[in-house]
């Protein structure tokens, strides 16, 4: 399994223009979608962990507003993000 730190460059490199392409929002998104997923995970075996339960509502809202920002500039990026994702089940 991949560090952190590789994964996170894994998935610049995937979604960003170039290597250093961390501001775009598509990138944003999917850092904070493997945030969450992680939390997810974490919260499976720690159900007591309520502080770290508002920081993953916190993500999924900036995640939320991101989304929504590509969704009203530009759809076709909105609907290939979500699909490669694998958000809107």
């Amino acid at each position: 399994m991949p560090t952190a730190l590789e994964r996170k460059q894994e998935i610049i490199a995937k979604f960003g223009k170039d290597a250093k392409d961390t501001g775009s929002p598509e990138v944003q998104v999917a850092l904070l979608t493997e945030r969450i997923n992680h939390l997810t995970e974490h919260f499976k075996t720690h159900k007591k962990d309520h502080a770290g339960r508002r920081g993953l509502l916190k993500l999924v809202g900036q995640r939320r507003s991101l989304l929504a920002y590509i969704r009203n500039n530009d759809i076709e990026r909105y609907r290939t993000l979500i699909a490669e994702l694998g958000l809107r089940k």
